[in-house]
């Protein structure tokens, strides 16, 4: 097993293989190089490395970005606005029972020799657990949910909860009583993304993300990421930003990227000042949906955050998202979910 190392910033210099492997796999939209590009560019700190390996026969079989967390850790590069791990293999390049060794050959392949390396937030939609080994630890990180696209809208909208279909009905009988037109409006083009983010900053801005100093806007590093990978989308036909309106104002949105069989929710957001009256992000949701089963083009719209209450009521299609950690030795990953074992019993509340 052969692995080199490159400075992830000549990613550019090899992003035609990871978009020919992307696209040999699972031609998923938020591991394609528009999307992991403007990743490194305003999150990495520069001392990324692409890792690449080679088949017997010469072909790249897997390419991913890693960083060193401390000394004698290494995990793959997951800054929060990835939802999944940058972790792209060519099917069937590696064995079933084939990880293990590849991730030691990938650990003696990195600076300093680490102890551990951590692939971070895979889905079992595109790279199936693996099986039990001495030296892997699997551990479960968040359930996700998808809408599944087959069928039409309606036999979709009939097997929803009664009580989520009569709220969105009176919604809208209350905005037609009120005299309030809803629009959605979609941009697609290049061009109309700055303005989109723009869009997307001030009605997040209005909300409780402004307090916490999380919500997007064009000056800061969330801002250029979603204008720039948008863009870089946009030009591949893949981006798609909803707008909802109420009338003439902007009650909420959606920032969306395309695959070539799902389209995935990054971001959303809302007019808060409704209060109670409307959720215009369901509103907004619904009408997504009815678009989409229309197009009868893609298979399924991902939400890949953490299952809340709310997406239940959505979706059925729920799936667990696993880390793997990958030990130097099998002793040292018993000594590891020791000391873990250690520190939760330490910080369980004692009884008084």
């Amino acid at each position: 097993m052969s692995w080199s190392l490159i400075p992830a910033a000549r990613y550019g210099e090899h992003a035609e293989d990871w978009a020919a492997l992307n696209v040999a796999g699972p031609a998923a939209a938020l591991l394609a190089p528009e999307f992991v590009q403007p990743l490194l560019t305003e999150f990495g700190n520069g001392s990324e490395q692409l890792a690449l390996w080679r088949q017997p026969d010469g072909r790249i079989g897997v390419m991913t970005l890693l960083t060193a967390r401390k000394p004698g850790v290494w995990e793959t590069f997951q800054p929060s606005q990835a939802p999944v791990t940058l972790w792209l293999e060519r099917d069937g390049a590696v064995a079933p029972d084939g990880l293990p060794e590849l991730l030691q050959a990938l650990m003696r392949a990195l600076p300093g020799k680490p102890l551990l390396l951590g692939v971070t937030q895979r889905d079992p939609a595109v790279h199936p657990q693996p099986l039990a080994h001495a030296r892997l630890e699997i551990t479960p990180y968040i359930d996700t949910a998808r809408i599944s696209l087959t069928g039409s809208f309606a036999e979709f909208w009939e097997k929803r909860g009664k009580n989520l279909r009569t709220n969105m009905k009176k919604q809208r009988n209350k905005l037609q009583k009120e005299e309030i037109t809803p629009r959605m409006e979609v941009s697609r083009l290049p061009q109309q993304m700055a303005a989109a983010v723009d869009d997307f900053g001030r009605l997040e801005s209005a909300g409780w993300k402004a307090g916490e100093g999380t919500a997007i806007h064009a000056g800061n590093a969330q801002g250029r990421f979603y204008r720039s990978m948008l863009e870089n989308m946009a030009r591949q036909g893949k981006a798609r930003v909803y707008r909802y309106w109420f009338d003439q104002r902007l009650v909420a949105m959606n920032i969306c990227v395309e695959g070539d069989d799902s389209l995935v929710i990054l971001k959303t957001t809302y007019d808060e000042s409704l209060g109670g009256q409307y959720t215009p992000a369901f509103l907004l949701l619904e009408e997504i949906c009815q678009q989409l089963y229309a197009e009868r083009r893609l298979r399924g719209l991902e939400f890949y955050g953490k299952v809340m209450e709310w997406h239940t009521r959505w979706s059925d299609d729920i799936r667990t998202l696993y880390h793997i950690n990958s030990y130097r030795w099998s002793g040292l990953r018993r000594l590891h979910q020791l000391w873990q074992q250690r520190r939760r019993v330490a910080a369980a509340p004692q009884p008084e």
